[in-house]
């Protein structure tokens, strides 16, 4: 399925960056093999991904010790978050059902997935040269028991991370902007023109990187897999620019959307996680989990 996703941007917040255990080292993004995930849409800079090892990003001692926070999230309010919008992509399913609360002394988005997909998404501004690296928190419950991400019809996690991107059309092909034009037809305008999907699989080794059974426009990334990390927070830093170079390579592009999802529409399993403290940081700047 393709996911699109729109709202409004949240504020950005400043905090000091202090160590915490789990976090993986700077510059850890675990080895790929090439390979697949389902999309999304949403708005940034333009950012020239050149087709070398490592990417010549400037930032400022400035910008690269404040983190560019664009999901923190109130335990105490409920309901959603501001600038957030479900979107409810197939009315044949039901919604995934997401709220704020305090999970285990940290602020965050639970959802609940049962036979149900929907995305809770936000648009983004964020300058890919200065702060490439995304932080987060997530959990889950358990993997889920018959997923697979080489079929359609095993195409669910118990969580996922989009991103979302938008592309030159100049940049694209004709084949590419047909295909695209295609799906825009059946799911709406929004669309992109590429997505990246971190995922937490129930089996495929962590690095797994591999095209949707729905899409080559979409990548999917696999980031933890199994059951070993189940039941509490973990922390994860990966260098979006790097990934979508991995994943594209050498394209334009402007990261334009962030989603989250807990997706059970094709096995109709259960499943229920949790999203935490997204920030953007510079490649060798520290997350600044609280």
């Amino acid at each position: 399925m393709l996911a699109p996703a729109k709202g409004q941007a949240a504020a950005e917040c400043q905090r000091q960056p202090q160590a915490k255990a789990g976090d993986r080292p700077v510059g850890c993004s675990p080895p790929l093999r090439r390979g697949v995930v389902r999309s999304l849409s949403l708005a940034g800079t333009w950012l020239r991904v050149p087709a070398v090892a490592t990417l010549p990003f400037l930032a400022s001692a400035a910008v690269a010790a404040t983190p560019l926070w664009v999901g923190r999230f109130d335990g105490s309010a409920g309901g959603l978050p501001a600038g957030w919008k479900i979107e409810h992509l197939n009315p044949r399913f039901a919604a995934t059902e997401y709220r704020q609360r305090v999970w285990d002394g940290v602020a965050a988005i639970e959802a609940t997935a049962v036979k149900s997909m929907a995305l809770l998404a936000r648009p983004l501004t964020v300058d890919l040269e200065s702060t490439p690296v995304l932080c987060w928190r997530w959990r889950i419950d358990a993997p889920l028991l018959t997923a697979d991400l080489d079929s359609k019809a095993g195409d669910d996690y118990a969580a996922r991370v989009y991103l979302s991107f938008s592309v030159p059309p100049a940049a694209l092909g004709l084949a590419t902007r047909s295909k695209l034009a295609l799906a825009r037809s059946l799911w709406g305008a929004t669309v992109p023109d590429a997505a990246i999907n971190y995922v937490w699989d129930n089996k495929h080794p962590i690095g797994t990187l591999q095209a949707s059974a729905y899409t080559d426009r979409a990548q999917l990334l696999v980031i933890e897999s199994g059951a070993g990390r189940a039941g509490r927070w973990v922390s994860e830093r990966q260098d979006v620019a790097g990934d979508f170079r991995r994943a594209f390579g050498d394209l334009p592009a402007k990261l334009t959307g962030l989603a989250i999802a807990s997706d059970t529409d094709n096995t109709g399993e259960s499943a229920r996680a949790g999203f935490a403290d997204f920030h953007f940081v510079a490649r060798d700047g520290a997350c600044a989990f609280p």
